[in-house]
Parts: structure tokens; C-alpha cells; sequence
């Protein structure tokens, strides 16, 4: 919650070197302030400043979910586009030539789901563990 402005109406004008507007700027960007001036107001009165955390190892678990989300998204266009040819289908020559191909996509899919699964379980075993 902020707070109220109502009755700040003195300037405070400072200059800076770049480093040092740097260096306040990094400090902002990893605090929760949403305002620069609400942290250099907070710094300046020694209030205290709610930093953001970062947990590297969550990163790393969620780029992994991303490219595993990203072959399910690819698995299921391909699905979608074998379903699509069925339904096309008039003849039972094609249906014969779309169930060999099929086969072979299904086979497909099902060891990248075994693969998913594995990498899901692995992930689980890692975040537990740490």
C-alpha cells in the first residue's frame, strides 16, 4: 500500500555520476518498490526496503517446464493434423495408408510422453531434494 503523497511538497535536487545513478537504479530493480523516488525516499529515511528474491534453481525448473511444454504443444498440433487428414479420408486405400503412418507417429508420441514423464520426475526428485 502507498503511501500518502498529500503532504510532500519540498524538493530534494541531487546530481549523480553515472555510476552512481547505476548503482541506485540495480538496487531499485531488485526491490519491490515500484517507484525509484519511493526508494531513494526509503533509503535516504533508513526505512526498510523489501528486496525481491530470486531462486536460480526455480529458473532452471522452469525452463525446463517451458521446453517440455513446448513438445506437448508440438505433439498436439501433430495430432490435431493426423485427425484432420482422417476425417478427409473417403477411401479405403487412404485409410490403410493414414493408419500405417499413424502407427508410427503414435509410437512417436508415447515414448516423448515416457520421455516428459521421466523429465517431470526428475525435476520433482531435484526441487525436492534442494
Amino acid at each position: 500500500m502507498e503511501e500518502k503523497n498529500s503532504g510532500r511538497n519540498r524538493w530534494l535536487h541531487i546530481r549523480l555520476t553515472k555510476e552512481e545513478f547505476d548503482f541506485i537504479d540495480k538496487n531499485f530493480k531488485a526491490s519491490a518498490c515500484r517507484k525509484r523516488s519511493d526508494f531513494v525516499r526509503r533509503n535516504l529515511l533508513r526505512k526498510p526496503i523489501v528486496m525481491r528474491y530470486r531462486n536460480e534453481s526455480l529458473d532452471k525448473l522452469l525452463q525446463e517446464l517451458i521446453q517440455l511444454r513446448t513438445q506437448l504443444n508440438f505433439m498436439g498440433n501433430n495430432f490435431n493434423q493426423s485427425v484432420k487428414k482422417l476425417h478427409t479420408l473417403f477411401e479405403i486405400s487412404d485409410l490403410r495408408v493414414w493408419i500405417l503412418s499413424f502407427a508410427s507417429d503414435r509410437n512417436k508420441y508415447f515414448s516423448l510422453v515416457e520421455e516428459i514423464k521421466k523429465s517431470i520426475e526428475n525435476l520433482a526428485q531435484k526441487w525436492l531434494q534442494s
